[in-house]
């Protein structure tokens, strides 16, 4: 293939990674770029924007559900592998769209990005093929609400980034709404920043089941800390403005 370059769209179901890339493919195209959405989600038969690629000319969950008897965790799982198994359908499909600029829709399942080695062998591939891709790592923003939850959010963003092995964004998704979850105990850049984050031991609730934890969270922080890749850059994308 010819050089080509991308992005791999990744994170937890619901986080918007199909409205980025409807969304970003209009900027794109606006800007004047030749844009190609590649669906890459088994389980997504609702898209809105023109599909160039969709797994689902190769294998769908609901086939291998009802097929294998498998559930929707263990489909997406058996997916991903068939596609590393068949990629060579992928590469000649990837050839027709040579020149444009890719966008790669994938599921929302986090151990496909954590500890999971199908996804990561494929985008392997992806750059023998000369494919300069780099990861988008969506993340709902409603996690910042909860002290918890965002220590949890950092630490899955940290082992995507070390298993999937690509240039990085991780990415605060739907920040427009974030009030509606509560109001943030620290300001937005606290938590795009990743700054300071024993701060966030003292914000916890106290309860007996939070409490119990503590030492485990903060162990956690630590290493999230050690580590120091994790941060985020903020997003509005049905806001027009922010593009």
């Amino acid at each position: 293939m010819k050089t080509t370059f991308g992005q791999v769209v990744i994170g937890p179901p619901g986080c918007g990674k199909t409205t980025y890339c409807h969304g970003m493919s209009q900027f794109l195209t606006q800007l004047g770029r030749e844009v190609a959405v590649i669906n890459l989600d088994p389980a997504n038969d609702s898209l809105p924007y023109n599909c160039a690629l969709d797994i689902s000319d190769l294998i769908t969950l609901s086939d291998v559900m009802d097929t294998l008897k498998l559930g929707p965790n263990g489909g997406l799982l058996y997916c991903m592998e068939y596609l590393e198994k068949n990629i060579d359908w992928f590469e000649k499909e990837l050839k027709k769209l040579e020149g444009k600029y890719l966008l790669f829709d994938f599921p929302g399942q986090v151990e496909l990005y954590t500890h999971h080695n199908a996804v990561r062998n494929v985008l392997q591939k992806l750059q023998k093929w000369d494919c300069r891709l780099v990861a988008v790592h969506l993340v709902d923003s409603h996690y910042c609400s909860d002290s918890s939850k965002f220590i949890s959010v950092l630490l899955t963003s940290l082992s995507t980034m070390l298993q999937i092995e690509l240039p990085h964004v991780n990415v605060l998704s739907k920040c427009d709404l974030i009030e509606k979850f509560g109001k943030l105990s620290f300001n937005l850049d606290f938590y795009t920043e990743v700054l300071d984050l024993h701060y966030l031991l003292d914000d916890f609730k106290e309860s007996q089941d939070v409490q119990k934890y503590k030492k485990l969270n903060s162990a956690l922080i630590d290493i999230i800390e050690e580590y120091s890749l994790v941060s985020f850059v903020p997003l509005f994308v049905e806001v027009r403005g922010d593009y």
